[in-house]
């Protein structure tokens, strides 16, 4: 059972405060002021875009609360800045409630501008957020130093940021069994989207990111983006890459599934069993770069076992027939964002950590840390335009293309977890929700 995050707020916000201290020292700042963002309005439109807040906002608030501020100078209590206009069109929201204001000063208004009316003008004050009328002229916007150090601590997580995690990995699983489930019923794309989103508790707006719904060749459209209202008949596989929320806390989980067994089913599940290795490596102290090079031997074992290649495992990563099949990143890091901050830095002071020769997608190169939160998720696709490029190349022998043509109709198969480095080994939420439910 994952601990309560109302319990361990406090201690988050002491964490959060200390990482602004010691930047705000650094850079010769002397406070902070956090903007949550405003609306934005569609062009030439007067409807908004679904509100979603700074995440460095998220990070002190667990409400997302649009133009409203967080002030924080070091020794000091922070101060929020809640903007509940005096509005008829839409609901305002209610008044900060819950144990978590009481670590707070807290200022109700109704203007955002009156912001400035409550931030003294004498300190150097660095503004993290988008520009608006309320925080012109008080503070050096997004100052790039600054960034980089708030970035490169945030990629370790804090006990509340991965109770947070826990949540969100809880409803997501639930959703992720609902899908199963009407894929199996028969549902259309569309369909099991919106049995998603019901289990979740969740409009679309409130997801992550967008929900890859991808039946058979589809899933091999590593971004999917549509959602067919038809089912077609016949349908073998889904491919499911979908996540849920909380407090601002993002989850990311994909799942294939198969409507009968057969070559492709054993695919998936080899390559479960490949992925399930691989998450054995998140631990603090560990390259994530050799994660990633692990990937692509654990792939090229899985090709072989499916008679895919007709080389030696060692030879497909050698002369990069595995990313023919394997084209992306093995993970990226999660928290805030769904694909979080800080992934390729090299330190606090700036500068980039480079991705492994011949992988121009991987997401996070860092050496892992205590509380890192990231991803794993393999995956053996069948697309066209690669493969189509593997034939015209040195590649083309090593490849079994009677196999790769018997399961191009199934799109391709990709297994994702989310995973905390602790010293007391991997923390897999993913399969410690779907256990649990």
């Amino acid at each position: 059972m994952s601990a309560d995050p109302a319990s361990l707020f406090g201690d988050n916000l002491a964490t959060q405060a200390a990482r602004a201290e010691r930047a705000l020292a650094e850079e010769g700042y002397e406070g902070l002021i956090i903007a949550a963002g405003s609306p934005r309005y569609h062009y030439l439109d007067d409807n908004t875009y679904p509100f979603r807040a700074n995440p460095w906002f998220q990070a002190w608030v667990p409400e997302p609360a649009p133009d409203s501020f967080v002030v924080f100078r070091p020794g000091r209590r922070p101060l929020l800045v809640f903007h509940q206009p005096d509005d008829y069109w839409h609901l305002p929201p209610d008044a900060p409630s819950g144990g978590w204001v009481a670590a707070y000063d807290v200022e109700v208004v109704r203007d955002p501008a009156r912001l400035r009316d409550l931030v003294a003008a004498g300190p150097r004050w660095a503004v993290l957020g988008e520009h608006s009328p309320a925080t012109a002229g008080l503070g050096d916007h997004d100052p790039p130093a600054l960034l980089v150090r708030l970035d490169w601590e945030r990629a370790a997580k804090t006990p509340y940021e991965v109770a947070c995690m826990a949540r969100a990995t809880t409803a997501g699983v639930r959703a992720h069994r609902a899908a199963e489930a009407a894929f199996r019923d028969g549902a259309s794309e569309y369909e099991v989207h919106l049995a998603y989103c019901q289990a979740a508790g969740a409009r679309e707006s409130e997801l992550p990111y967008n929900n890859i719904i991808a039946f058979d060749r589809h899933a091999a459209v590593l971004h999917y983006q549509h959602l067919d209202r038809e089912r077609p008949a016949g349908v073998r596989v889904l491919l499911i890459d979908a996540g849920a929320s909380y407090a601002g806390y993002g989850c990311d989980i994909t799942r294939t599934w198969t409507a009968t067994g057969g070559p492709f089913a054993d695919l998936v599940a080899a390559l479960d069993a490949a992925q399930q290795r691989l998450v054995g490596m998140v631990r603090p102290g560990t390259d994530y770069r050799d994660i990633h090079l692990a990937a692509h031997r654990e792939v090229a074992g899985v090709l072989s076992g499916a008679g895919l290649v007709r080389c030696p495992p060692a030879d497909a990563v050698e002369r990069g027939v595995t990313s023919v099949f394997f084209p992306h990143g093995i993970g990226h890091l999660l928290g805030l964002q769904v694909h979080d901050v800080g992934g390729l830095m090299a330190g606090p002071d700036g500068g980039t950590r480079p991705r492994p020769e011949g992988h121009p997608f991987l997401r996070l190169t860092r050496e892992l840390g205590e509380g890192f939160a990231v991803t794993v998720e393999p995956g053996v696709y069948f697309i066209e335009s690669l493969l189509a490029a593997a034939r015209n190349d040195r590649r083309r022998d090593a490849i079994a293309w009677d196999a790769v043509d018997a399961l191009m109709p199934f799109g391709g198969v990709r297994i994702e977890d989310n995973v905390v480095a602790t010293a007391a080994g991997p923390r897999n939420l993913t399969r410690e929700a779907f256990a649990a439910a």
